[in-house]
């Protein structure tokens, strides 16, 4: 088991935007200026989690943290279903910095959503060997298989041996931070699996208690519309990042992998319907499929005062992307 990636976060651990202190930016217009919480808050607030719209970020201030030691402290354990899975994911996040759910939504009832809870800290040294971590090397997937090699069956069956493989102890150790961090990494370009048809991932976070229905509506909805989801991570999600459009808020962050199908647009839209009338939000940095409909209702005045800070600093939309024409109305 791992940590997952990116690790939920307690209350106390910030995202990185929230170590930012400030930044160097080369405008629409060419100049170069510096931005930061007392010099053009607003245009450095929007460009934390802006996209890349405001300017080319050229410098970038932070503050970092000392740790104990460069390793990772984890423990895992089982969870059998879904609500018991929100519910250890919020206990744990009292105590814990980081905390992710592996979960398994290709199962029926009542053991939907059953999974994996991984928790970790940053190891002290009386626990930590005494040599610095080494990253192994990752074997590279050498091609992209067809798009019929992957099939939901294949998942299910990886995704129960993960579950039963694990055991119903909790397990404990020290682990390299890469291995913590970044699992997917063990096997380079692994995206290759899906095939030319590739993926998308929907990632979107719901506001409120851990066991809140939204949550089960989410996972109703992804179910009736026949969503595929062959990997599934949950997180806590904690306060609002101070950018614009930070996508952070306190409630609970899912991430789907869903192979691109000729239905994946019309789950899309489904989930986006829930997320909207729950006061919940997307994460732009995944999103290929998100209606600019959808998007104006999830956002709000947030968007209103990101456009406000575009129409001061590049009121002829120099900077924009596919992702701003489709949801922002940018002109290609």
């Amino acid at each position: 088991a791992n940590c997952g990636e990116p690790p939920g976060r307690t209350p106390g651990h910030r995202r990185f935007g929230e170590h930012v202190r400030a930044l160097r930016l080369r405008l629409a217009d060419g100049n170069i200026v510096e931005v930061d919480d007392t010099h053009e808050s607003e245009l450095f607030r929007a460009t934390l989690g802006g996209m890349g719209l405001t300017g080319h970020v050229l410098e970038v201030e932070f503050a970092m943290e000392r740790i104990a030691s460069p390793w990772i402290w984890q423990e895992s354990e089982r969870v059998a279903d879904f609500d018991t899975a929100l519910e250890r994911l919020e206990v744990a996040g009292r105590s814990w910095p980081y905390t992710v759910l592996w979960n398994d939504l290709m199962i029926d009832e009542p053991h939907l959503g059953r999974g994996l809870l991984m928790k970790g800290r940053w190891a002290t040294p009386d626990e930590a060997p005494p040599q610095p971590p080494r990253w192994r090397a990752a074997p590279t997937l050498p091609i992209a298989l067809p798009s019929w090699a992957l099939q939901p069956w294949m998942l299910a069956v990886g995704n129960r041996l993960n579950y039963w493989q694990h055991g119903a102890r909790v397990r404990s150790g020290i682990e390299h931070p890469g291995t913590c961090f970044y699992p997917l990494d063990v096997l380079r370009q692994w995206n290759g699996l899906y095939g030319r048809r590739g993926f998308t991932q929907y990632q979107a976070v719901l506001p409120g208690p851990h066991l809140h229905p939204s949550h089960r509506r989410l996972l109703r909805t992804l179910r009736q519309r026949r969503g595929e989801v062959f990997l599934c991570v949950i997180k806590d999600c904690g306060p609002a990042g101070k950018g614009l459009l930070s996508y952070p808020r306190p409630g609970v962050s899912y991430a789907f992998d869903l192979p691109i199908g000729p239905n994946t647009q019309s789950v899309v839209d489904a989930l986006n319907e829930v997320v909207v009338e729950e006061g919940g939000r997307i994460y732009l940095a995944k999103d290929a499929l998100t209606r600019p409909e959808h998007y104006r209702a999830m956002e709000g005045e947030r968007l209103q005062a990101f456009a406000a800070v575009r129409d001061k600093w590049d009121p002829q939309r120099r900077l924009k992307s596919a992702l701003s024409v489709r949801l922002l109305g940018d002109v290609a």
